[in-house]
């Protein structure tokens, strides 16, 4: 991976975001040491976009099946014991 310095970053910001879509992800350097990652929004996108993406698809996929199975389920009726009912304590300010 590629090395850039804040110190280059500085001079350079347009040569490091064409490496940066140019490599996909770069290092980028304080004094030597590593302080940082900088990835291409295309990087980025696969890296985080996979994972809700699959959400998003077994989502569908769980409520067809229910479609499909003929559930029929009222929320009000499977919710109404969780709420407790009881009155909140007394606070006083």
């Amino acid at each position: 991976m590629t090395q850039y310095s804040i110190t280059q970053m500085q001079e350079n910001p347009e040569g490091v975001m064409q490496a940066v879509e140019r490599e996909k992800a770069i290092e980028i350097t304080r004094q030597g040491k590593q302080v940082a990652v900088l990835l291409s929004v295309d990087e980025y996108r696969r890296l985080v976009g996979e994972r809700q993406s699959n959400l998003d698809v077994a989502l569908a996929k769980f409520r067809q099946d229910l479609v499909e199975e003929g559930l029929d389920i009222d929320p009000d009726e499977m919710f109404k014991d969780v709420r407790d009912r009881s009155p909140a304590r007394t606070v006083i300010i």
